[in-house]
């Protein structure tokens, strides 16, 4: 499995490096930490607050579905990341800035871009409209993880399509 990691490592990180140049830029790299820290959490907690406020008890089922999408899509990357253990791009390159801290070590997948897409998904659902606000702020948040220095794009790409196939099946059920 190594050897794999070690694989796709090497064929990313000429992009990692193009892309994380963005984040050389003070206030590119500011905004795009606001944006990943945003993406732990508090965005999407305050946007299915603003739901439950606007539609009252019609959306609980709906924060309720969301919470535990949320707690599977945690249980899932960190089950990932602690078997894979894909080093993040800053620490496998001495070229590429770590823009923020990360929240823990490893890279592989994307938490930030797994739920941003599972929420995405699930706030679509519900209410379309709040695709106005959520697929530009969950592509930002993917981009920022890269523009950081923090994860690959197959990293996020692969959090990306988890993050799909969660809200899917979550509402499938």
């Amino acid at each position: 499995m190594a050897a794999v990691v070690q694989y796709f490592d090497q064929l990313e990180i000429g992009l990692c490096v193009r892309i994380n140049r963005y984040g050389r830029s003070p206030a590119l790299r500011r905004f795009f930490s606001v944006v990943s820290r945003l993406g732990d959490g508090g965005a999407w907690l305050l946007l299915g607050a603003i739901v439950l406020a606007l539609y009252g008890t019609q959306a609980v089922p709906f924060v309720l579905r969301a919470a535990a999408l949320a707690a599977i899509g945690v249980a899932l990357y960190k089950l990932l990341k602690r078997r894979l253990v894909r080093e993040r791009p800053y620490i496998a390159n001495d070229g590429i800035l770590c823009g923020t801290p990360p929240l823990d070590r490893y890279s592989f997948p994307s938490g930030h871009t797994l739920h941003a897409v599972c929420f995405t998904i699930l706030f679509g659902e519900f209410e379309p409209l709040l695709l106005i606000v959520a697929a530009p702020f969950a592509a930002l948040v993917a981009i920022s993880r890269i523009v950081l220095g923090l994860h690959y794009p197959s990293d996020v790409l692969v959090g990306a399509a988890l993050g799909a196939g969660l809200a899917i099946a979550g509402l499938s059920i």
